[in-house]
């Protein structure tokens, strides 16, 4: 599943508003602002090992 952070934004602000938050200008910046942090900080630190095979090693996720 590819990583997508207008997806994760909206995530974040649909259980804000769920738990009584109102969804203002500010709130939705926010969102957006921690939604995109979050997606580029898992793709520039992620790895993945592989432990058999002739492939084995750890690799980055792009």
């Amino acid at each position: 599943m590819a990583l997508d952070s207008d997806t994760l934004a909206t995530d974040i602000q649909t259980n804000l508003t769920s738990c009584g938050f109102g969804l203002i200008a500010q709130n939705k910046c926010f969102c957006e602002a921690i939604a995109k942090a979050v997606v580029e900080h898992i793709k520039a630190s992620a790895e993945v090992p592989v432990t058999t095979g002739s492939s084995s090693g750890t690799y980055k996720v792009t």
